[in-house]
C-alpha cells in the first residue's frame, strides 16, 4: 500500500512547506506549519507531449484574455435581509453568489443573528441552516424562544461536506448558512475535521458551489486565543467578506464589523443589543457610546469618529495621577497605546504641560476602538483636563489630528461629523481650521478653527 503524502501548512498565509521547519518561508511568522494529508491523484500525470494536445485540443473552449473595456459591467442584485445593521455591514444587503464569513468569540451571538436573518427571509426566500455543533431540537428551541416563524426554517444536521452538497442541489436554497466552517469534514482527505486541510478543502468547495448557483453563503467560524478566525488564513482571502462579531464581556451591546467586503465598505460598523428576545437593532448608536454624566466631568471629551460611512459620537475619558513608579505608565482602551506616548510628547514641547511623571489613562467608552487619527486632539484635551482637574466647556466636541509640529491638521469628511454633532445637540465645537465653515456656525452650533495646539488649549478656557 502506498504512504499516503503529507505536506505541512502554515496557518497564516496558507503557503506549504515538503517538510516542517520552524518559521513559514513565505510570511515569516514562527510556529505556524501544521501537517496536512495531501488527496491522492486520480490518475497518472501526462506526458509533455499529450499536455501540449490536450491544451491543443481545448484552444476552442478555454477562456480568453479580453480587454476590460469589452467587458459587459452589471450591478449585483441585493436582496435585503430584513435587519438594518446587518445591510449596513454587508453593503446594502446580500449578494447573489457571495460567501460571508462571520467570527467571533462563543456567545456573542453569531448564530442567534443568521437565525433571525433566515426568519426575516424565509417568506420569500428559500434557506437553509447546517449545523455542525447543535441538535435540530436546539436549533427549533432558539428559533420558538426568538419568536420566530417556524414553518419557513429549514434546518439540517449534517457535518459531511458532500452530503451538505448532496441536499443543497436537491433543494436548491438562496441562502445557505453554515454553523461552523470548523466541524465540517470531506471524505476527500483523512485529516481530522477543524484541521487546515479539512477547513481549507470545505471552504473551497462551499465557494464553488455559491459561484456556481447564485446561493449566498454564509460561513461562522471560530475564533482563537488572539481573537482571529480559527484556521489557515487563507480561509479570510477565499471569502467575499469577513465580518468579526466584538463585545464587552457584561454588556449587552454587540458590534458587527466589516474588515473586509469585495461589495461594500470596509469598517462598516453595525451595532445591537442582546435582549431575550434575541439581537436588537440600535438605530442611534451614538446615544449608547456618550456617557450621562450628571454635570461636568474632568478628564472627559466627546469626539466624532468615522466608521465605515457612519459618523458616530463617542466619549473619550482620561485618568491622569502622580506615578509612584520610576517609569510611569501609558495605559489605553480602544486607541494605540504608541500614539499616545508621541502626543503627551508634543503636548509637552508644544503645549507647555508635562505629563512625565504621570500616569495617563485613557479609554474610548463602549468598547469602540478607534483607529483614526481624528482622535488625537480630543485624546490631548482629555488628558489636559484630568491633569488640571477642570472639566471641558460643556456640550463641546473635538476633532482633528495633531501633527509633531503642533500644528491641528484636517481630516476627511469634516463636514459630515460636524452635522452629525449638531444633531445631537452640541453647541460648540473646536475642530481643524481646514474643517471649519466659512461662516463659522453648523446651525446653531459655533464651530471654533484652530491651526495649532495651543490654540485649541486657549479655546477650551
Amino acid at each position: 500500500m502506498a504512504k499516503a503524502k503529507t505536506a505541512y501548512v502554515c496557518t497564516d498565509c496558507g503557503a506549504e512547506h515538503p517538510k516542517w521547519q520552524g518559521s513559514c518561508a513565505e510570511c515569516g511568522a514562527w510556529n505556524t506549519l501544521s501537517e496536512i494529508v495531501l488527496a491522492p491523484a486520480s490518475a497518472a500525470k501526462p506526458s509533455v507531449g499529450a499536455q501540449r494536445s490536450s491544451y491543443a485540443g481545448a484552444a476552442a473552449g478555454a477562456p480568453r484574455i479580453t480587454p476590460l473595456t469589452a467587458v459587459a459591467l452589471t450591478t449585483e442584485a441585493r436582496t435585503l435581509t430584513g435587519i438594518g445593521e446587518l445591510d449596513r455591514v454587508l453593503g446594502g444587503g446580500l449578494v447573489e453568489g457571495s460567501v460571508v464569513l462571520i467570527g467571533g468569540d462563543p456567545g456573542i451571538g453569531k448564530s442567534t443573528l443568521l437565525l433571525q436573518m433566515l426568519g426575516m427571509l424565509g417568506a420569500h426566500l428559500s434557506s437553509v441552516y447546517v449545523t455542525g455543533e447543535e441538535s435540530l431540537a436546539q436549533v427549533a428551541a432558539r428559533a420558538q424562544r426568538l419568536g420566530l416563524p417556524l414553518e419557513p426554517l429549514q434546518a439540517l444536521a449534517e457535518t459531511c461536506m458532500e452530503r451538505i452538497l448532496e441536499q443543497a442541489a436537491a433543494m436548491r436554497p438562496r441562502v445557505l448558512v453554515i454553523d461552523s466552517i470548523q466541524t465540517i469534514w470531506t471524505e476527500l482527505l483523512t485529516a481530522a475535521p477543524g484541521s487546515v486541510s479539512q477547513v481549507r478543502e470545505s471552504a473551497a468547495k462551499l465557494t464553488r458551489y455559491a459561484k456556481e448557483t447564485g446561493t449566498s453563503v454564509f460561513l461562522v467560524g471560530h475564533v482563537t486565543k488572539e481573537g482571529g478566525i480559527a484556521g489557515p488564513r487563507v480561509l479570510e482571502h477565499m471569502v467575499d467578506a469577513v465580518l468579526y462579531f466584538e463585545g464587552e464581556s457584561g454588556s449587552r451591546f454587540r458590534v458587527l464589523r466589516a474588515f473586509k467586503n469585495r461589495f461594500g465598505a470596509v469598517n462598516e460598523l453595525g451595532v445591537f443589543a442582546m435582549s431575550d428576545k434575541g439581537l436588537r437593532e440600535v438605530p442611534n448608536p451614538s446615544a449608547i457610546f456618550l456617557s450621562a454624566h450628571a454635570g461636568p466631568t474632568s478628564g472627559s471629551a466627546v469626539m466624532v469618529t468615522r466608521e465605515g460611512t457612519r459618523p458616530l459620537l463617542v466619549e473619550v475619558q482620561a485618568l491622569v495621577d502622580q506615578s509612584s513608579l520610576g517609569n510611569p505608565r501609558r495605559v489605553t482602551l480602544g486607541l494605540e497605546q504608541n500614539r499616545l506616548a508621541m502626543l503627551l510628547a508634543v503636548l509637552h514641547r508644544h503645549g507647555g504641560v508635562a505629563a512625565y511623571d504621570q500616569d495617563v489613562f485613557v479609554n474610548v467608552v463602549g468598547g469602540i476602538r478607534v483607529q483614526e487619527t481624528a482622535a488625537d486632539l480630543p485624546v490631548l484635551l482629555a488628558v489636559l483636563s484630568s491633569l488640571r482637574d477642570r472639566p471641558l466647556p460643556e456640550h463641546t466636541i473635538a476633532f482633528g489630528e495633531v501633527g509633531l509640529s503642533g500644528e491641528i491638521r484636517p481630516v476627511p469628511n469634516g463636514e459630515e461629523r460636524l452635522k452629525e454633532a449638531a444633531h445631537h445637540g452640541f453647541r460648540r465645537a473646536i475642530v481643524p481650521k481646514a474643517n471649519a465653515p466659512k461662516k463659522g456656525r453648523v446651525g446653531e452650533m459655533e464651530v471654533v478653527g484652530v491651526e495649532r495646539l495651543s490654540e485649541a488649549i486657549d479655546a477650551c478656557r
